[in-house]
């Protein structure tokens, strides 16, 4: 199956809706409840038998900024300035300045919202900041993982009473007369075919990290590492944008993690390393900044032998990560390892024990403020390792690409000359971000800040210009 672009008007239909939303996952749920929202009929197609995606794989935490949820918990010196510098920060300015503006005063709203008219409970995470946010932002359902947020949603779009067609990869776009997208063929199981007519088409069908020719031409640097995303992440956003002469950007952006547990492959939050842990290579020394981002940490562990680190951390951090139920699942598979002292600490990792302890010692000079740390890294602010210690052995991944069809400030892809296209939409993985063009520039949170906050325009827009 292809992505593919049929240019014919008046394409007969099997069935028509108002807006076409393709893919089930944050950014398509949100769009399509703002679709309804705007009296349009709405129809979600949805590649998987059930949806599951980049949004259930994540950590469910959205960044927003002055929320009554952040209010609520005492935070009320937030702003969407103050996100977006953060975001511009992280990406040393190349972030697109547009569409991180677009993304940090829209995401407030769109969590209110989705409370407001769908219930959906958010909690603010108070307890640690994640590198590059200055203040605490992070939302999430109570759950606290991105499988939740994912049925928060899918529970609204019930209650909404819109149809989720799964099952239903979508391989052709059928564009007409004035670059209007008139339907969508849909092949199901079994090799049947239906054609669905729209009058607005949203694209939320993410990124492209499941297309390894794609990746190995945008992003070689991560083409070797695991890819740790939804295999249905093909691109075929990117294809078609190609196809239809849309604007591309910043391609070469993702979001990389530097902290998936190996060979498990289960996310261990990089709450660990702000709170004072640190990361050895199989020769048991320090190679770089742990609390300068886990996304281009990827990176910097697949450059190291054997392309696997270890995570290192006291008791103290052990009990606080128990809160994620990701670390629950690796502690109840085995693959986080316990030792009383760095002799046993060597013995269950296999690190050599001279060189790990004096890297050890090295910290612990740096914890008490005796030397600065070649890396950069401030380690004064959070307590020393104390013995025991725990351990669990990661590698680098690749989560999701960031870049993507560029939009404008209606969610509308545009072509290279700045046109809009008249009824074609797009939000999160399938949209360029605002992580800019490489690997650091990623914020934590910029994934679903974006599939929500775009979502939430998308699907505004497109109702509205698509309802009878």
């Amino acid at each position: 199956m292809t992505a593919e672009i049929v240019r014919r008007t008046g394409v007969p239909t099997d069935a028509v809706a108002d807006v076409v939303v393709v893919g089930a996952g944050a950014c398509g749920l949100v769009a399509a409840l703002r679709a309804k929202a705007a009296g349009a009929e709405v129809i979600v197609l949805e590649r998987d038998a059930s949806p599951s995606g980049s949004t259930a794989m994540s950590s469910g935490f959205v960044p927003a900024p002055a929320t009554r949820f952040q209010r609520a918990t005492g935070i009320d010196d937030d702003s969407p300035q103050r996100l977006q510098d953060d975001i511009l920060a992280k990406s040393e300015g190349n972030s697109d300045p547009d569409l991180t503006r677009l993304a940090c005063n829209t995401i407030g709203p769109a969590m209110e919202w989705l409370s407001d008219a769908f219930g959906i409970d958010w909690v603010v995470l108070d307890d640690f900041l994640y590198p590059g946010h200055s203040r605490h932002r992070m939302h999430a359902v109570p759950e606290k993982t991105g499988e939740a947020l994912l049925a928060r949603l899918l529970g609204a779009a019930e209650v909404a009473e819109i149809p989720i067609v799964t099952s239903a990869c979508v391989t052709r776009l059928f564009e007409g007369e004035g670059r209007r997208i008139e339907a969508v063929e849909v092949e199901r199981p079994g090799g049947a075919h239906e054609v669905i007519g729209c009058g607005a088409l949203v694209l939320a069908c993410n990124g492209y990290g499941g297309n390894p020719d794609l990746v190995r031409r945008y992003i070689p640097e991560i083409a070797g590492g695991p890819y740790f995303g939804h295999a249905g992440n093909r691109g075929d956003a990117v294809l078609w944008g190609e196809a239809l002469g849309a604007r591309l950007e910043h391609l070469s952006g993702y979001q990389g993690h530097g902290s998936l547990a190996h060979p498990q492959g289960i996310l261990i939050s990089w709450a660990l390393m702000m709170e004072g842990g640190i990361q050895v290579n199989t020769e048991g020394q320090r190679f770089s900044n742990e609390n300068g981002g886990y996304s281009e940490q990827a990176v910097e562990i697949l450059a190291q032998p054997g392309a696997v680190a270890w995570n290192l951390y006291d008791r103290r951090i052990h009990d606080f990560a128990l809160a994620f139920p990701d670390y629950r699942q690796a502690m109840e598979v085995g693959a986080i390892r316990e030792a009383v002292d760095v002799a046993a600490l060597a013995a269950v990792t296999g690190l050599p024990e001279g060189a790990l302890g004096k890297t050890l010692r090295e910290v612990a000079d740096l914890q008490a403020g005796r030397a600065v740390d070649r890396f950069g890294r401030d380690f004064t602010t959070k307590p020393a390792l104390q013995q025991p210690f725990h351990a669990v052995k990661v590698t680098g991944a690749l989560f999701h690409t960031q870049g993507g069809l560029m939009i404008d400030d209606q969610a509308r892809v545009v072509d290279d000359a700045g046109k809009s296209f008249p009824n074609l939409f797009a939000g999160g993985g399938a949209a360029c971000g605002v992580s800019g063009p490489s690997v650091s520039g990623y914020l934590s949170g910029n994934g679903l800040l974006t599939a929500i906050a775009f979502g939430f325009i998308a699907g505004t827009s497109a109702g509205v210009s698509a309802r009878p």
